[in-house]
């Protein structure tokens, strides 16, 4: 069943200038109950402001965000309160998102002392749990975020993040500051939660060879736009859009020939003047005379055969 459901979502910000900042562009998607979907592209394309958006944590500019059937665009703000005990997140630095002032186990607490849950030894007992459950030490608690390292301040975050047993998380950047052994280990425990939990996951990255190892799907985003959406499988083998073709190919692989990687020619444009047509004409290596003309739609491609979605003219769009 359909978890999360975004309706041409849309966030614009204004500029100095007295213009706007189109970050996120009419994106539609759905995560099911237990489904992981990573959600990838380059930076400043518009992912973590559509995680945040989603969440509520800065306000959308149009469009719906159906959790559970509620749409949470239009929640109050008591009512958003109650929806933080199923949509949390995790989000990229874990240091800067953990008090220093405060210890781990009032850290992993919190989320049950500001929604009022249990008493004190009910709370204790649950971060106990929890620090298991993430592979923390039983001294945990008692200690503060400087005294663990990068890894281990992460799974200080997950355990926040599970305090109050959510349906969903959204994990932004959840390893890009880390060492990439550490990265494996926390991708591990991601894939060991989500399967032991059935928890659903929005999951951020700006690397496909993260994304690869933990998605059910993959969407892919340029310039605030979803262009392409499938199984990840199928995605990473068979990718339809140029774009998703590009990522892959800077993808390092033992062996792999520098002949035989796509190169993207020019600069992001600018998301506060966006080309016309499709944004990403101005470096497609394949782009026509109707890329510069309109945006295509995202649908599934008629000629493909695919389950997923793409948002190209090289693929039209079955009726």
């Amino acid at each position: 069943m359909t978890l999360l459901s975004l309706d041409r979502l849309s966030k614009t910000f204004p500029t100095r200038e007295g213009g706007s900042v189109k970050a996120v562009t009419e994106v539609s998607l759905d995560i099911a109950e237990g489904e992981v979907l990573g959600l990838v592209g380059e930076s400043g394309c518009g992912k973590s402001t559509l995680g945040r958006t989603l969440l509520r944590l800065i306000e959308p500019s149009s469009g719906r965000i159906l959790f559970g059937g509620r749409d949470l665009a239009a929640a109050s703000p008591r009512e958003m309160r109650a929806v933080r005990r199923d949509l949390q997140v995790v989000f990229q630095d874990p240091f800067g998102a953990l008090n220093p002032r405060h210890s781990v186990g009032h850290v992993i607490a919190e989320p049950l002392i500001v929604q009022g849950i249990g008493t004190r030894a009910s709370r204790r007992a649950r971060v106990a749990e929890l620090c298991a459950l993430v592979g923390l030490p039983e001294t945990a608690p008692s200690r503060y975020p400087h005294e663990f390292s990068g890894g281990q301040r992460q799974r200080i975050a997950i355990a926040r993040a599970l305090a109050l047993d959510p349906k969903m998380i959204v994990m932004d950047e959840a390893v890009s500051a880390l060492d990439v052994s550490i990265q494996s280990q926390i991708l591990n425990l991601i894939s060991d939660l989500r399967a032991r939990l059935g928890l659903a996951i929005l999951f951020i990255s700006h690397d496909l060879s993260v994304i690869r190892h933990v998605s059910d799907r993959i969407a892919v985003m340029y310039l605030g736009r979803v262009v392409e959406i499938g199984p990840a499988q199928e995605v990473m083998e068979r990718p339809l859009h140029p774009y998703t073709q590009a990522l892959i190919s800077a993808i390092p692989q033992v062996g792999a020939r520098q002949a035989d990687r796509i190169r993207l020619e020019g600069e992001v444009p600018d998301p506060a003047h966006p080309p016309a047509g499709c944004a990403f004409h101005t470096r497609c290596p394949r782009a026509m005379e109707v890329c510069r003309g309109a945006v295509p739609p995202l649908g599934r491609p008629a000629d493909t055969g695919r389950a997923g979605q793409v948002a190209c003219y090289l693929h039209p769009v079955a009726s």
